[in-house]
């Protein structure tokens, strides 16, 4: 489990949970519930990471702390 911040929101216009990774740029998952957006956005973390590692880009190291105040 990687420890990056996760933005979770509704989205009315796609009817369904977001779970946005900032640290990670284009990562991003959807879901019915919050639940189900949240896991499946550990499995795009995994294949993002994966991706960077198999082309040799930089992996950011989670910061542990928020990253944006609303």
């Amino acid at each position: 489990m990687y420890k990056y911040e996760v933005i979770l929101y509704w989205s009315d216009e796609d009817r369904a949970f977001v779970a946005e990774v900032p640290q990670l740029p284009g990562c991003m998952a959807h879901g019915d519930t919050q639940e189900s957006a949240l896991k499946h956005a550990q499995e795009a973390m995994d294949l993002w990471i994966e991706t960077a590692r198999e082309f040799g880009d930089p992996i950011p190291e989670p910061k542990g702390e928020r990253l944006m105040l609303a």
